[in-house]
């Protein structure tokens, strides 16, 4: 037996190097926080204050999501600055649909061997990201795991808390026979599909990160990494303006068909028009390299929609310039008609 005395850092995991990462990201953290926080960093819990004078009912709404496999191909890249938003802006978006304003939000790194660097990039978008919609980033885990993850890859979770009044909630009243249906634009693949992406592009392809997208400026890697977008800011100003916004769907994993349905009624079936719009030029590629099915393109990605309103017909004129004046690219995609709950792409 060797006399040689084992520290936890040869183990795998390095203390001083967390304690450095955290320092590191600690002013952009604090940024986040409001006169709610309580405590600060540092707590075994995050402590924030649950008094809302401006509601007559507050209900509190969370949830909780993943980059998935995404984290490849910022390690593919490296780059890692867009990562931290992925997750805020996918958790924003979830509880949106609720009709929630965003409150606190955790998040979860895990990674082989903790780099600070990396932490930084990802911890410290994730703060910008929070700061932007006015949550208090207000805790989370760092866990550094040799043999569990991959060398020089990570894991990035994130939960958040939000909350709306009872009154305001979504989906809100009934939409009928005839209701419009409102797409706004993603900006690429949000945080959905990339492991088929990857089997299509890197794979089948051949393709390298650095290789252009036809019909686009960008790289196939910036495609890829563009950040998930939030759409708290207007489509929240919607829901205040508009009574006629009946419900709000998050176009993440299962695409249009899996996503809609969550925000209709058991007896209103969706007629989504594709030639609505035109998919990036990402989707396409994806599509035409891996020989992947319309069908299945439909479920892994959003395919240039990230979100959808359910909007009575003689609003929807409204609040599409409503949503244009404040930056969206949005459009009348579809209507609803008596059926099972479900989408029909045509």
């Amino acid at each position: 037996m060797s006399d040689a005395k084992l520290t936890y850092a040869e183990a795998g995991v390095d203390i001083v190097e967390a304690d450095r990462a955290l320092r590191l990201v600690g002013p952009a953290i604090r940024a986040t926080h409001n006169e709610r926080v309580i405590g600060g960093i540092g707590g075994f819990g995050g402590l924030f204050q649950a008094s809302f004078p401006d509601m007559a009912n507050p209900i509190l709404v969370s949830s909780i999501d993943g980059v998935g496999t995404k984290t490849k191909v910022a390690s593919m890249v490296g780059d890692w600055t867009g990562i931290g938003r992925d997750i805020v802006g996918h958790c924003v978006n979830d509880i949106l649909c609720q009709g929630a304003r965003p409150l606190f939000f955790m998040d979860y790194f895990a990674t082989s061997r903790l780099v600070s660097t990396v932490f930084d990039q990802v911890v410290g978008s994730a703060a910008a990201a929070c700061q932007e919609v006015g949550c208090a980033l207000i805790g989370g885990e760092t866990a550094e795991m040799p043999g569990v993850y991959v060398e020089e890859e990570l894991d990035v979770v994130g939960s958040i808390v939000g909350v709306v009044d009872y009154e305001k909630r979504l989906p809100r009243s009934k939409p009928t026979v005839g209701d419009r249906l409102i797409g706004i634009a993603s900006n690429g693949l949000h945080t959905n599909g990339y492991s088929l992406a990857r089997r299509a592009l890197f794979e089948k392809g051949g393709f390298s990160v650095k290789d252009k997208v036809p019909g686009s400026e960008d790289t196939i890697g910036e495609a890829l990494l563009r950040p998930h977008r939030c759409y708290f800011s207007s489509v929240y100003d919607v829901l205040q303006t508009f009574e006629g916004v009946y419900g709000v769907a998050h176009i993440t994993g299962g695409g249009i068909p899996g996503n809609l349905p969550r925000a209709l009624p058991a007896d209103l079936q969706a007629v989504v028009h594709k030639r609505a719009w035109e998919p990036l030029p990402i989707f396409r590629l994806i599509q035409t390299v891996g020989e992947v099915p319309d069908d299945e393109m439909y479920q892994a990605f959003n395919m240039g929609i990230g979100m959808i309103l359910v909007v009575a017909h003689d609003q929807a004129p409204s609040v599409i310039s409503r949503l244009t004046e404040l930056g969206e690219h949005a459009a009348e995609i579809g209507k609803l008609r008596s059926g099972s709950n479900d989408v029909q792409l045509v």
